[in-house]
């Protein structure tokens, strides 16, 4: 541990704390602060001004990220009939009802995301308990409780990234790797803050977009001004 937290601190001199920086250079921050063996994964925080206890000031959506996650997603399927051929040749890596139903009852996680047909959601919440605390179940609005199982595979496997708005109402979603070409974490970065600025509840008071960061795993964060990119909020 001693020296991963020598090498946070060396990477946390690189970045000056108290300033908000444009995002090209928050992004570039974080991939020159980047010290993980592995390709580390790049995420954005989002501070809103919103109170996630009231319905009426919900966040929750999914959006495809333009460049992906560079992360592909394993896919699990519930339909039936000519939907689970549809499933299959849209790339979902498993698809079938009660078989996988048993499956996961008895402890099986080996997937990602699971899309789920409306005629299969009365067995499908019977395992509310253990894929709920998760965050498994298929819900409708990030399009995974649909018909149209083809389109949420291929969104999916393209880079679909879910976000919800937690207790404090915070928002952390992944825009990639550290390895991605600065632009490319840009746009995705922007794809995600004006998705954001669209889902502001009409009751939301005083400053939405209170604080924004990004970092990289086990790096430290780095704050983003986003009037440098000219999304108004």
């Amino acid at each position: 541990m001693a020296k991963r937290g020598k090498q946070y601190q060396e990477a946390l001199k690189l970045i000056d704390r108290s300033k908000h920086y444009d995002v090209q250079e928050a992004i570039d921050l974080v991939k020159k602060t980047t010290f993980t063996k592995f390709d580390a994964t790049v995420e954005v925080a989002f501070r809103l001004g919103v109170d996630p206890k009231k319905a009426d000031q919900q966040i929750r959506g999914a959006v495809v990220l333009p460049n992906g996650t560079g992360k592909t997603q394993k896919v699990l399927v519930f339909a039936k009939g000519e939907k689970l051929k549809e499933a299959e040749a849209a790339g979902a890596d498993y698809v079938g009802d009660s078989e996988y139903i048993n499956k996961i009852s008895q402890g099986w996680f080996d997937f990602d995301v699971i899309v789920a047909t409306p005629d299969m959601m009365g067995e499908v919440g019977k395992l509310g308990r253990v894929l709920g605390p998760k965050g498994l179940m298929p819900n409708p609005k990030t399009g995974t409780v649909t018909f149209d199982v083809e389109k949420a595979v291929k969104d999916i496997k393209a880079g679909k990234v879910e976000y919800r708005v937690e207790k404090a109402g915070n928002i952390h979603v992944p825009i990639g790797k550290a390895s991605f070409d600065t632009a490319k974490l840009i746009e995705n970065f922007t794809t995600m803050y004006e998705t954001l600025l669209k889902a502001k509840p009409a009751a939301a008071k005083g400053t939405y977009m209170r604080n924004v960061s990004v970092t990289s795993t086990m790096g430290p964060g780095v704050k983003v001004d986003p009037s440098s990119f000219g999304v108004k909020q």
